[in-house]
């Protein structure tokens, strides 16, 4: 599946949304990191390197929403798609 750039900023929205509804909170930090999915006292955080581009933002927050376990749960099938196609590059 070819993305668009323009697409990328809906996906992320839909992500973060998602991240939200899994009971994760996505923070953007500023920082010298990738990012990921980590549990701090109990809560689930995505941290995501504010600094990264728009396609690199995306695979860290599917990356870490397939930590997360999004095998059980209902998404709409574009934003299936892109989750398994975009952890495939990793």
């Amino acid at each position: 599946m070819k993305i668009k750039e323009k697409e990328f900023e809906n996906i992320l929205e839909d992500l973060k949304e998602l991240a939200t509804q899994m009971g994760a909170k996505v923070r953007f930090e500023r920082g010298d990191f990738k990012g990921g999915y980590c549990i701090i006292k109990r809560d689930k955080i995505i941290v995501i390197n504010k600094l990264s581009n728009l396609q690199r933002k995306v695979l860290t927050l599917t990356s870490a929403l397939k930590e997360l376990g999004i095998e059980e749960i209902y998404l709409p099938p574009k934003l299936r798609e892109i989750i398994e196609e975009m952890n495939d590059n990793l």
